[in-house]
């Protein structure tokens, strides 16, 4: 009971709001009802990614997101009748959170819309959420259990697939590769947000030694708002549905067109991007690895792990060696390492912050 209640504490911690959005039959979508609150900039970003308020033809179930370092989750469900819910076409129930968990929010929120539903009133979804904050859990024989104990955050990380990145993009997932060490701004089209909630959310598996989903921000829109939010980030993951993002430069070192299978590198990051032998060899590591039917998705990301711990172990020895823990191309040469660009030394490998902190990270990875 002492560890229920600990989770408990931890997830009150975690979890900020809940709300509902509702579209009428005159087809007006309305902001209902929230719990405890959430501020009017964050309100309208969350209308603009419920599909009530786009084009009826672009009906998606489940979404999620972040903004402003907070995580969003919207479950949108159409009405059938006969329900308590006599004037209402479709609504959504949308939590904000402070954890990257797709499928544990996915599965409190079907089970909020199950008792919406049911008994047409806001009433027993507040009683659910509150419940969970205080006990871990919900429990209803007509509308489903929900358990937080279920959902091991660890799950979420390996839920995408790294196998099916690397039959998208063969040897050029080492960009993707080079791009996240380099802590680079990758941003991603597609015109499903499905696809982008898919894909989006595997590539922080290419550096699992910094277990960092905070840089995935996998459905955004080219509003001011959400733009000026997402250059203060140092480095992203971003998905957008809209194509005009390709001619939006300022937000990217990456592009990737995910329906024609295309990465393409900006000009300004092109030198600390250069690929050599190092890079040639990780990404042969990363394709062997891949394509072998009897390795899981762990191991491979396990393999993409032990070879990146290789590489930090020898930088960081050789950093220790240099004056100021500064590597140069002297260093590297003397200590027979292939050979880097300038800049990408310049980028990352004189930061011996940060790779020390790469370092430890790697050295502390437990799968």
């Amino acid at each position: 009971m002492h560890e229920v209640w600990n989770m408990a504490a931890t997830e009150t911690q975690l979890m900020s709001s809940v709300a509902l959005i509702e579209k009428d039959m005159n087809g007006d979508t309305l902001w209902v009802w929230c719990y405890p609150s959430v501020g009017s900039d964050f309100r309208q970003v969350l209308l603009s990614k419920c599909c009530l308020t786009q084009d009826s033809r672009d009906f998606h179930t489940f979404v999620f997101g972040q903004y402003c370092r907070t995580w969003f989750y919207i479950t949108t469900v159409e009405v059938q009748e006969p329900t308590a819910l006599s004037k209402v076409t479709h609504f959504s129930v949308v939590i904000t959170a402070k954890d990257f968990n797709p499928e544990k929010y996915a599965a409190l929120n079907r089970v909020l819309g199950r008792m919406y539903i049911k008994h047409g009133s806001p009433v027993k979804m507040m009683e659910a959420y509150v419940s969970v904050l205080t006990k871990g859990l919900c429990q209803s024989d007509e509308n489903g259990s929900f358990l937080i104990k279920d959902y091991d955050i660890r799950k979420a990380y390996l839920a995408g697939s790294i196998k099916d990145v690397v039959s998208q993009f063969g040897m050029e997932t080492i960009i993707l590769y080079t791009a996240l060490m380099l802590k680079k701004r990758i941003v991603v089209h597609h015109p499903r947000v499905e696809a982008l909630l898919e894909f989006t959310r595997v590539l922080p598996t290419l550096t699992w030694h910094r277990k960092d989903w905070s840089i995935v921000h996998p459905y955004v829109h080219l509003t001011d708002t959400e733009i000026e939010v997402l250059k203060k980030c140092p480095g992203y993951v971003a998905g957008f549905v809209d194509p005009e993002v390709s001619n939006r430069p300022d937000l990217f070192d990456v592009y990737v067109n995910l329906p024609e299978r295309v990465i393409q590198v900006t000009q300004n990051a092109k030198e600390a991007m250069a690929m050599g032998k190092l890079h040639k060899d990780i990404g042969h590591l990363i394709m062997q690895s891949a394509e072998d039917p009897e390795r899981s998705e762990s191991q491979v990301i396990m393999d993409i792990s032990v070879k990146t711990k290789e590489i930090l172990t020898n930088l960081v020895g050789l950093a220790d060696e240099c004056e100021d823990s500064k590597i140069t191309l002297e260093g590297l040469k003397r200590h027979h390492f292939p050979p880097l660009s300038r800049g990408q030394l310049d980028s990352f490998f004189l930061a011996p912050d940060t790779l020390k902190k790469d370092k430890a990270d790697v050295d502390s990875n437990k799968f």
